[in-house]
């Protein structure tokens, strides 16, 4: 379970989609205090920072829209606390585009390759 640091335009469907869900199961851990993925790095990574996961979700949303897609699961704002900005990077490979490199959010190059 990662969200990473790409830009929601640069991922393929499947990544796109499953980037979405992962940051849905997050968020119920940190609003909800469900127990599974709790001590998980990407969870802890984001513990502190629902603003800016809040953030993250409206980014995906956005370029679900651009795809066609219909999203029915929003996160309530109200929720969205602390922290606006996420400071800690992935910094790990991303496997959706072929042979470039992708320009990350934060500024940064990384070379991706695709598995999917």
């Amino acid at each position: 379970m990662r969200i990473g640091d790409i830009s929601p335009r640069s991922l393929c469907r499947n990544h796109l989609l499953g980037k979405h869900r992962e940051l849905h199961a997050i968020w119920s851990v940190l609003v909800n205090g469900k127990k599974g993925y709790a001590r998980h790095p990407e969870t802890l990574r984001w513990k502190g920072k629902l603003k800016a996961l809040y953030g993250r979700h409206e980014k995906l949303v956005e370029e679900m829209g651009h795809r066609g897609y219909r999203h029915q699961s929003p996160f309530p704002k109200r929720q969205a606390t602390r922290s606006a900005r996420q400071t800690q990077s992935t910094r790990r490979g991303h496997r959706c585009v072929t042979g470039r490199q992708l320009k990350r959010e934060d500024g940064d190059y990384e070379r991706t390759h695709c598995a999917a």
